[in-house]
């Protein structure tokens, strides 16, 4: 990887393209509908950056995945499908219409066609487009790396790198580039020039804060031979750009940054935003609590009942909260309201209702639930909330840089293990404990679920996902508790999470959300995927 930390010596191992792991692009967010994040809005994000590379008009698009990948076998059933056609369509990650993407899709008068190939790719999550349309053809290959994040790797037989997060614009030259490349450099304030060397000639990419203004795409196509000039929008919520540099990117060196200043896990996570995305302190917090705001809704759209046709579980939290009311559970405190929580916002994603990826859309509910339900069991308001979850945040970007949030990579501890570690340190922060102790938290959760696999049952991010949010939530209250009570971690959290990439990266591939080995494989989950496919289930 060519992305450094601070210090210039390690390697960090998914980020977005600036180089550092964002908060809002990488760790919280996006706010989106659909079963996975690193299918559904990864694969919109794809789409968007596709439709844009056409023009806007596309008639034909052709999906290849690659036979030894984890798209192989769940395209269809885990969002890729759906959110891929919002995408070419223009979507968003929070339309309402994303499940029937499809019709809209054939309305639209697209044509999609998939096909599986041995193309000896070697990545889990690879996306091969061929778009066609009136006029143009164009091939696009990309790649989704976890929690909605995505890299365009290929375009048009050329090497590439586009994580979404700038403003891009293509210059495909019928002529040598150095004449236009020197105008562009002249003329326009940008992050970067690149030439990329395409079998069909070369194309001048542009990275840059905004799109050329002010005539000067006009003034480029009367005087040079370009082919075809292209615009493509950023599809992250934080831009990135040149020359990037942040704080710290690791446990032990936000350490030595706060030695000699007096400042809380979230005031650290602030500090870190702040600098990473060129966001002013205080609207670091602000962004976190609208952020909150959505979480609320979605636990409540969840408390008020959900159903929906395709899909394995229904309704439960609405038992859970009349027994929990009437003392039919044992006594659980302020757990059983964190499981309450989680249950109804896990609900709410299978029911493709709004919800925020946090870290993943498969590890929703284990972090948001456990942070506002201690909150709102401790009576707090949203901006304790918030604060707790920007001290999550920041534990997220030190997973984001240095392992991965991709059970396709890491199996289930790269998502609700990754998601536990975070929760911990919110939770220590809502009880105002040290960073330390929120570091410590951390570590401890994290070592409880190294080597955790993830094998959906019918190929459906519901079972055994619901249960595993769970306990990432009940793991990140204890070990929160141990924290506060100066429990010895013993191994530091930085050591911990590179363990945690060792681990996941030994995890057979059968056990990383291939639908391939362990549960996915019972007669179970065949049976209840063969319902699912032939539409035998009620709505639930």
């Amino acid at each position: 990887m060519r992305w450094r930390n601070a210090r210039g010596k390690v390697p960090l191992q998914n980020s977005s393209q600036g180089g550092y792991p964002s908060i809002f692009n990488d760790v919280i967010g996006p706010v989106m509908r659909g079963p996975s994040s690193s299918h559904c809005a990864a694969a919109l994000r794809i789409g968007r950056i596709a439709r844009d590379l056409m023009g806007g008009t596309i008639d034909k698009v052709h999906v290849e995945y690659d036979a030894h990948g984890s798209l192989a076998s769940t395209h269809a059933s885990q969002g890729s499908d759906m959110g891929l056609m919002a995408g070419l369509l223009g979507w968003d990650t929070t339309d309402e219409r994303l499940a029937d993407s499809p019709k809209f899709t054939r309305e639209a008068g697209i044509t999609v066609s998939q096909e599986t190939l041995d193309l000896g790719d070697g990545r889990p999550n690879t996306y091969h487009l061929r778009l066609s349309g009136s006029a143009e053809r164009h091939d696009l290959t990309a790649i989704s790396t976890g929690g909605g994040m995505i890299e365009i790797i290929g375009l048009d037989g050329a090497t590439t790198s586009m994580a979404g997060d700038y403003f891009e614009t293509l210059f495909y030259m019928d002529e040598a580039p150095g004449s236009l490349l020197e105008f562009l450099k002249d003329r326009l304030e940008a992050d970067s020039f690149v030439v990329l060397d395409s079998p069909g000639g070369a194309i001048i990419e542009v990275k840059a804060q905004g799109f050329p203004a002010g005539g000067i795409l006009e003034e480029i196509a009367s005087r040079f031979a370009v082919r075809q000039m292209r615009t493509i929008a950023p599809v992250l919520p934080v831009l990135s750009r040149r020359a990037i540099e942040v704080p710290f990117i690791s446990a032990s060196e936000m350490l030595r940054y706060k030695a000699d200043r007096d400042l809380e896990l979230w005031q650290l996570a602030c500090h870190y935003e702040s600098a990473r995305g060129n966001i002013p302190f205080d609207r670091v917090l602000e962004k976190m609590e609208e952020l909150i705001l959505v979480m609320q809704a979605s636990i409540q759209a969840g408390l008020k009942g959900t159903r929906y046709a395709d899909r394995i579980l229904g309704c439960q939290s609405g038992a859970f909260r009349e027994r929990l009311e009437t003392g039919r559970l044992l006594d659980g405190g302020m757990l059983n309201l964190i499981i309450l929580y989680v249950s109804a916002m896990m609900e709410v994603k299978s029911s493709m209702g709004l919800i925020v990826a946090a870290p993943t859309a498969g590890s929703c509910s284990g972090l948001p639930g456990a942070c506002i339900g201690a909150a709102t069991s401790m009576g707090l308001p949203v901006k304790d909330m918030a604060k707790a979850m920007l001290s999550a945040g920041m534990i997220g970007v030190f997973i984001a840089a240095h392992a991965t949030f991709a059970a396709e990579v890491g199996g289930c501890q790269a998502e609700c293990g990754a998601g536990s570690g975070m929760a911990a340190a919110a939770l220590v922060s809502l009880a105002k404990g040290t960073v330390g102790q929120a570091l410590a938290a951390s570590s401890l959760a994290l070592q409880n679920i190294l080597g955790m696999v993830c094998d959906p049952v019918a190929n459906r991010v519901e079972v055994p996902c619901l249960g595993k949010n769970v306990m990432a939530a009940s793991n990140a209250l204890a070990c929160a508790n141990m924290a506060l009570a100066d429990y010895d971690a013993v191994v530091p959290l930085d050591e911990v999470i590179d363990a945690m990439d060792r681990v996941g990266k030994s995890l057979p591939c059968e056990l990383r959300c291939t639908a391939l080995g362990g549960l996915s494989i019972t007669p179970a989950s065949k049976a209840m995927e063969e319902r699912l496919a032939t539409g035998l289930l009620p709505p639930r």
